[in-house]
């Protein structure tokens, strides 16, 4: 399908890169305007280039989603530019992961000022202007972290679980104002991120390998199906989904293990 979302603006978070730079681009082949808000302008700058140049309405704002004012000014840029937000993709984060008591209170802060804060105070900014149009739809980009525990990925999964809480909260106080908010928890999926921790194996291929077998379908995923899931629930076609999360871990999660 094409223009599901055509006329929509929408802001990726972290659209530099891995599963933010799918959806924005998954965003444009479906007719949105897209402002990619990351605090990598150089590879953020790549990507609208490339959207501008496949005839896209694409437009770049430095934004570090760990600074409330960053947020506010990337709002206010959008909305001059624009004149609204029709979604908001929150998509920025950080992993951090630690053995609990190895954790530092740096690496505390730093989980949780991107992965949650973050989170809020991109929502924040442009809460109030979807309020006032009457409709917005917020998709936030959890993880199976979300409700699954791995040992030594500490703190990630503790603010992971709060971004599903922030995400139902609110979506049962905004729902009256016509605005959305739903998140999506993807299982491992094939990033740039992923390909540089296989390559610290002494086989790269054969840890590949083993991660694929760990999964149903003998393969993990990829950050399109995530991006497409995404266009999914920032446009008309899911009208009554409101204040859940979506699973894309190709059934791994639910996987009787010996």
């Amino acid at each position: 399908m094409v223009d599901r979302l055509k006329g929509k603006i929408a802001v990726v978070t972290g659209g530099g890169q891995g599963i933010g730079e799918a959806t924005a681009r998954a965003y444009a082949r479906e007719g949105a305007t897209v402002i990619i808000a990351e605090r990598n302008a150089k590879t953020g700058q790549v990507v609208v280039e490339s959207l501008l140049a496949s005839g896209a309405e694409a437009l770049l704002i430095e934004t570090d989603v760990a600074i409330p004012s960053s947020c506010e000014a990337m709002a206010k840029t959008a909305l001059d530019a624009f004149g609204r937000v029709d979604i908001l993709v929150n998509n920025a984060g950080i992993n951090v992961f630690r053995e609990p008591l190895e954790t530092t209170e740096e690496d505390w802060r730093r989980c949780f000022a991107v992965d949650l804060e973050g989170v809020w105070h991109c929502t924040k900014a442009l809460l109030p202007s979807m309020r006032a149009q009457g409709a917005g739809a917020i998709v936030n980009i959890a993880s199976v972290h979300s409700f699954a525990i791995i040992p030594n990925t500490f703190p990630y999964p503790v603010a992971k679980h709060g971004l599903l809480g922030l995400t139902r909260a609110l979506g049962i106080q905004y729902a009256p104002d016509g605005i959305r908010v739903n998140a999506i928890s993807p299982g491992y999926i094939e990033t740039q991120i992923a390909v540089e921790y296989w390559n610290t194996f002494p086989d790269p291929s054969a840890e590949r390998q083993r991660t694929y077998e760990l999964h149903p379908p003998k393969r993990i995923g990829k950050p399109e199906e995530v991006a497409m899931t995404a266009v999914f629930l920032g446009s008309d076609e899911a009208p009554f989904i409101n204040a859940t999360a979506i699973v894309i871990d190709g059934g791994r999660s639910v996987l009787y293990h010996e």
